[in-house]
């Protein structure tokens, strides 16, 4: 899986396309992603000892894997990736780097 918790994402398909967003908790067995401010949906909310009131929120549905690529913001968009592996003191360790530019991720 290339998409990982904290990564900036572009959303590629559906209602918010085009918009940026942090990825707050992955599911790869469902394939689906959790975007900070992105498919948001209200949910009614029973009152409990915690919010007697309970009520209408708003919180994040999940979307799928497939609609969203990696954001480089050196490129201002979605971007590819591939996998190197570089020697840090003696050991060996796997990043992801930008196809296009060259750079970390």
């Amino acid at each position: 899986m290339k998409i990982k918790k904290g990564d900036t994402v572009y959303i590629r398909c559906g209602a918010a396309r085009g918009k940026t967003g942090r990825v707050l908790n992955v599911n790869p067995n469902k394939g689906k992603i959790l975007v900070e401010g992105i498919n948001m949906r209200k949910k009614n909310q029973r009152p409990t000892q915690k919010s007697p009131k309970g009520g209408i929120i708003t919180i994040e549905a999940p979307i799928d894997l497939s609609n969203v690529a990696l954001y480089s913001s050196s490129l201002g968009g979605p971007t590819k990736t591939i996998t190197k592996v570089i020697d840090e003191g003696g050991r060996k360790k796997k990043v992801r780097v930008c196809r296009e530019t060259g750079e970390q991720i």
